[in-house]
């Protein structure tokens, strides 16, 4: 297998009332956008600084807000639309695009860094699969060596039984595959206080303004 590992993000554009519902009671709508724009900056300098191949940001709905342009200027990445479909089949896509080995992540996990994928690319290069797991049932990052359709396809996407099925097909397929150390996202309120807490300073997420 060659050495260069793809990395591709998959980012929905920080526009208030699209992204991080779940924190808009806490954070407003304004305040949960701009979240979602740290974490979208902060998953792609992780990527970039890993230098382990090209890093690819899968945008939706398009490459056309500001800070993709951005970080498109910024740190050189690949901007590339997200296709239709739901997040399997765009899972799907961008591996399928990458013509080799690829780390596919989100941008919800602020404690994701270059070590971990790192880590990631090293082991893929003895196993068919990698799996980062999340806390909430789901995974933060998955890697493979090739694309592997039965993964993604008719999966109940954003549930607790995420990974748990995800290690079901995979035994299914007889993939060879190995997951690294438990990581946690950003989805809900209680998530905030981890974050101020162990990632970044009280002022980088604010509650939304009382009025």
């Amino acid at each position: 297998m060659a050495d260069r590992i793809a990395i591709a993000i998959l980012a929905k554009a920080p526009v208030p009332g699209y992204v991080k519902s779940r924190l808009i009671p806490v954070l407003g709508a304004d305040g949960a956008a701009d979240l979602q724009a740290r974490l979208i900056e902060g998953t792609v300098v992780t990527a970039t600084k890993a230098v382990l191949g090209p890093v690819t940001l899968w945008t939706a709905p398009d490459p056309k807000h500001p800070l993709f342009q951005r970080v498109r200027a910024h740190h050189g990445v690949a901007l590339v639309r997200q296709s239709d479909g739901d997040l399997g089949a765009r899972m799907h896509e961008a591996a399928k695009a990458a013509n080799g080995p690829v780390l596919i992540v989100g941008t919800d996990c602020p404690v994701l860094n270059a070590n971990h994928l790192h880590h990631a690319a090293a082991t893929l290069r003895n196993y068919d699969v990698v799996v980062i797991p999340a806390e909430d049932g789901g995974y933060v990052l998955i890697g493979l060596r090739q694309p592997q359709a039965e993964l993604f396809t008719d999966m109940e996407w954003s549930t607790t039984a995420v990974m748990d099925e995800t290690r079901r097909r995979l035994r299914s397929l007889t993939l060879s595959w190995r997951e690294l150390p438990t990581l946690w996202d950003v989805d809900r309120p209680e998530d905030l206080e981890r974050m101020r807490r162990d990632v970044i300073t009280p002022s980088a997420v604010r509650p939304a303004r009382r009025r």
